[in-house]
């Protein structure tokens, strides 16, 4: 009986896990007042996605066109892609070639256009051939750089171990470009150094943990455990954002961490 038990609580948790990895992403809001937004300046959206991790069985093509739809009808201003857009080989999950994983992102629409990073799964999978597919389809590839869209200075950290160096060279791009500061990282660990009162910084990788246990991520593949490892975070006058992506990495499964898109208002102080 007690064995019984066990496996059915297994299953049920097993069931909800799965479900949960395929339901249409919740979208998160949030609004913000940035420093260096030009005077006069309305407010301007941004519509964060990361973690796509296109494969079977979780996240086919087809999923993502229908997620591709669900941010189009929120009518962002701008679209940023937080890295990871395909997904390594692994045990459990079965990517899709590099132009197929990429190809639906073709119908991403907003006005000052969409941007992205590049995460340590794109890197594996090649990041000469993710850019080029993302540049087939007009998405704007930043590392270590930056770009204006309209009053917003977009810079992209490129990925990798050393955050402070590429937090380094991104800044001192987005001051050449001017505008309200948003930093783009894949990791979120750079924001440890970001100078105070900077902006904003979106990130993903961590997935918001993926399988959370009572409200705690065992692992949230961050150096500072739970500090930035999901939601919005406040410090030194700067503010975080971590997205839990679409997809599911290793495993395709979520357990209180559904996929989320986060919306956000960024406004003159």
């Amino acid at each position: 009986m007690a064995l019984l038990v066990v496996m059915l609580l297994v299953g049920g948790f097993g069931a909800r896990a799965w479900y949960e990895a395929k339901e249409d992403p919740i979208v998160r809001r949030a609004s913000l007042a940035v420093p260096g937004m030009p005077a006069g300046s309305g407010p301007v959206t941004i519509a964060l996605l990361s973690d796509i991790h296109v494969a079977e069985p979780d996240m086919p093509p087809a999923r993502l066109s229908r997620i591709v739809g669900q941010v189009n009808a929120l009518k962002p201003d701008v679209i940023v892609i937080a890295g990871d857009l395909v997904s390594e080989h692994g045990t459990f999950v079965h990517p899709y070639p590099v132009d197929l994983s990429i190809a639906p992102l073709a119908g991403l629409r907003a006005p000052l256009g969409v941007v992205a990073v590049l995460g340590n799964h794109d890197g594996a999978r090649g990041r000469l051939a993710v850019r080029r597919q993302l540049a087939r389809r007009g998405i704007k590839v930043i590392a270590d750089a930056a770009l204006r869209a309209g009053p917003l200075a977009l810079g992209g950290l490129a990925d990798g171990f050393h955050p402070v160096r590429h937090l380094e060279r991104t800044l001192a791009a987005m001051k050449g470009v001017g505008g309200a500061r948003v930093v783009i990282s894949h990791r979120p660990d750079a924001f440890g150094s970001l100078p105070g009162n900077t902006g904003l910084m979106l990130a993903g990788h961590t997935h918001c943990g993926q399988i959370r246990l009572l409200g705690w991520a065992p692992v949230t593949n961050s150096r500072f455990g739970q500090r930035y490892a999901c939601g919005l975070v406040r410090e030194r006058g700067n503010v975080l954002i971590v997205t839990a992506g679409l997809g599911t990495s290793l495993l395709p499964f979520r357990l209180d961490a559904p996929p989320d898109i986060w919306l956000i208002t960024v406004r003159p102080r």
